[in-house]
């Protein structure tokens, strides 16, 4: 069994930065990837950025060169690091975790656990 829980978010305003962390609990060392999420009101979840089992990340293209993923293996945490952030980013970020081989980066469908999110609004 897997725990996944978010912390981090908050309000700030247009430029500003913020690092969302991740807190996994379980057994995680098996997990082809570790991503992250977001939902904005009426909009479907999207992926922002994701880490495999190697090590290697993917970004959305809205994100590239703002966020970085990582993690802290001693520490079992995800991290998201946000700058430049832009009103459009304002939405719930959750992490997720994908045991499923062959799966891919950033198909909600593929990732079994989900935290229960953080907000993140930025302001204009």
């Amino acid at each position: 069994q897997v725990q996944l829980v978010e912390s981090g978010g908050g309000s700030v305003q247009s430029g500003g930065s913020l690092r969302l962390s991740c807190a996994a609990f379980g057994y995680t060392d098996n997990s082809y990837y570790m991503g992250w999420f977001r939902q904005a009101p009426g909009k479907e979840r999207e992926g922002v950025a994701a880490i495999d089992s190697d090590g290697s990340t993917n970004y959305a293209d809205s994100v590239k060169g703002r966020f970085t993923i990582s993690q802290d293996d001693a520490k079992n945490t995800l991290y998201l690091q946000m700058n430049s952030l832009k009103p459009e980013d304002t939405a719930m970020y959750y992490c997720a975790a994908s045991f499923l081989y062959g799966g891919s980066w950033f198909d909600p469908a593929d990732f079994g656990y989900w935290g229960q999110g953080t907000q993140v609004t930025v302001s204009s």
